[in-house]
């Protein structure tokens, strides 16, 4: 796996660490980001096809530099005595080993197999960040890793079986839902976005009026959330022309607030952070023409409108 590693990888990869049991293993090397899902395969099927070729492990004890000198591998920056023991395995044109024809050759305490047709399969779990610029690899071997491939089968065939799809079209029906999902999504937030406006579900419809010279529109919501407030401060902005704008929705048992500001002398920020101390809440910020906050309760939204009003009064 670590020749594999290197292969996909590049040869900046270096082992820093290793656990191997006989049916599974933790590989820690030198990387600085996740590996993508083709770059796990890749090694997956590269390991796998040296495992099939079926060699021979081969161990031979010689000095660290006759060691080095036919490609061998070094492990974590340890340091060797007079003699090391050389693991390698594997037929390929690599230009390592006496006859230049060996895959894998490392510098190694100790293996489990005589031949890598020994190891059966192996299948990688993923990888995570270990520490600063080092990953971990995960992988199952032999039985395990069968087991795990059967396991896998049978949550694919459940899923299939759930989404009336054969196995091979899971993904693209699964895709096809999120689309479908987030349509939806988009189709009722708009559909709220437009029973504020038009004052449905017994809210009255909103009326500017001017404060201070300024043309000032604010509303209570309910049924829409804070991320809604925005596009109805826009929409309403849009139909003003000029003035400023304050909506406060509650989110069931939270606040949101949202103001905006056209063509106005005032700053959003100034009327969020007014509301927003009515409403128990703190801070709230933004630009001068849009800006958010929250609290803990919109039962102070009368009060935290009549704040806002003060802010245009100067």
């Amino acid at each position: 796996m670590h020749e594999a590693l290197r292969n996909a990888l590049g040869d900046h990869v270096a082992q820093r660490g290793s656990l191997n049991a006989d049916d599974r293993l933790r590989f820690d090397f030198s990387h600085t980001k996740a590996l993508s899902l083709d770059e796990l395969k890749q090694v997956e099927r590269e390991v796998n096809a040296y495992i099939r070729q079926n060699s021979s492990v081969e161990t031979r004890i010689m000095t660290p530099d006759d060691a080095r000198a036919i490609g061998a591998q070094a492990l974590f920056g340890e340091k060797y005595g007079d003699e090391v023991r050389v693991v390698s395995m594997g037929t390929a044109d690599t230009g390592k080993g006496q006859d230049g024809q060996t895959y894998s050759i490392e510098l190694c305490g100790g293996t489990h197999v005589r031949q890598t047709g020994d190891i059966g399969v192996f299948v990688t779990l993923g990888d995570s960040a270990s520490s600063a610029g080092v990953r971990r690899i995960e992988a199952l071997t032999g039985a395990a890793a069968f087991d795990y491939l059967s396991q896998q089968d049978h949550r694919l065939a459940e899923v299939a079986l759930e989404l009336k799809a054969q196995p091979g079209d899971v993904a693209e029906r699964v895709r096809s839902l999120m689309d479908e999902r987030k349509a939806l999504s988009n189709e009722v937030a708009q559909l709220r976005r437009e029973l504020a406006m038009a004052g449905g579900g017994g809210q009255a419809a909103p009326e500017a009026e001017e404060i201070g010279g300024v043309p000032f529109l604010a509303q209570v919501l309910s049924g829409v959330t804070g991320k809604d407030l925005p596009a109805l401060i826009d929409e309403h902005k849009a139909r003003m022309g000029r003035g400023a704008v304050l909506l406060i929705a509650d989110t069931g048992g939270k606040a949101a607030v949202a103001a905006g500001v056209a063509d106005a002398d005032v700053s959003a920020v100034d009327l969020v952070k007014a509301a927003v101390a009515e409403l128990g809440g703190k801070g709230g910020g933004g630009r001068p023409d849009m800006a958010q906050g929250g609290g803990p309760s919109a039962d102070n939204a009368e009060a935290a409108i009549a704040a806002a009003k003060a802010v245009l009064k100067g």
